[in-house]
């Protein structure tokens, strides 16, 4: 396979290619939106096995659309990156059939490191969650 030159072209081969390999994701039902140079948009559907005790979106789950979202993002220039460090807040719970969009931008990028800022809206617009997360480039590239 050519790489591609132009950065946005990059951004999204090395999205699709890795979410070729993605299985946890696609299990989890999240899909890959958009990739693009330090960014990428991910959706997924809150589903009923997907609910607590109280019957709202198990915060793991947001938590790993969240970390999902900043591993295209940090991946996008094709260097791999894997998280370092995260941490989120819950602003709302996410309910039964709620669509939750992520989005994550690259907020500072150096030679071997990355920070993110994650945000996830509902279906309506609304916040749900806010995350930043670090991550550390372990050297190879994201398009095999």
């Amino acid at each position: 396979m050519t790489t591609p030159t132009d950065k946005t072209e990059l951004a999204r081969a090395a999205g699709a290619n890795m979410y070729a390999r993605d299985r946890a994701s696609q299990e989890l039902g999240i899909k890959l939106l958009e990739c693009a140079p330090g960014y990428a948009r991910m959706e997924m559907k809150v589903e009923q096995w997907m609910l607590q005790g109280h019957d709202v979106c198990h915060g793991g789950l947001m938590f790993a659309l969240a970390d999902t979202a900043m591993a295209f993002a940090s991946n996008s220039h094709n260097e791999a990156h894997l998280a370092l460090n995260a941490n989120i807040d819950f602003l709302r719970p996410a309910q039964l059939g709620e669509t939750l969009i992520a989005e994550a931008r690259e907020s500072n990028r150096s030679r071997r490191t990355g920070m993110y800022d994650v945000s996830i809206v509902n279906d309506a617009g609304k916040a749900v969650c806010h995350f930043r997360g670090r991550t550390f480039g372990v050297g190879g590239e994201v398009i095999r």
